[in-house]
């Protein structure tokens, strides 16, 4: 099963987590992406995400069935915030379940580090000077 949003609200991260999985699950594994108070030296006040909606909810979707396909895992959630995001707060939330924590961590990286590559949503930081978008891709 997966489930794949970009929504615009705080993510609801112990719902989401308790709905991941199955009792034939041995593990839930969790990344959760939060902004830093500081970037390079300077105080962040907020990020701002804004994402190519259509594409990106194409391209997350296309990841999990990539990680479901690779991966023995049983459940696939990809949540990413759009619009301001403040420091500590959550800005992307993903859980794979599986019956074996090694399958799950494998698969954890490769949505992770995929969706920061490929999924066009931008980020702009935002400091009591100004603000400048920044890019997270290698």
């Amino acid at each position: 099963m997966k489930t794949i949003r970009l929504q615009n609200d705080p993510i609801d991260c112990a719902a989401l987590i308790a709905a991941t999985g199955t009792v034939e699950d041995g593990a839930v594994l969790t990344f959760i992406g939060t902004p830093r108070r500081d970037s390079a030296g300077r105080p962040v006040e907020h990020l701002f995400y804004e994402a190519y909606e259509e594409m990106a909810q194409k391209e997350m979707d296309k990841i999990a069935d990539e990680a479901l396909s690779s991966w023995p895992i049983t459940d696939c959630l990809i949540i990413h915030r759009t619009g301001r995001v403040d420091p500590g707060q959550m800005s992307i939330l993903i859980a794979v379940s599986a019956h074996h924590r090694d399958e799950g961590f494998a698969a954890l990286r490769f949505i992770i580090d995929t969706v920061k590559k490929t999924v066009p949503i931008w980020k702009k930081e935002v400091y009591a000077d100004g603000s400048e978008w920044v890019s997270d891709r290698v």
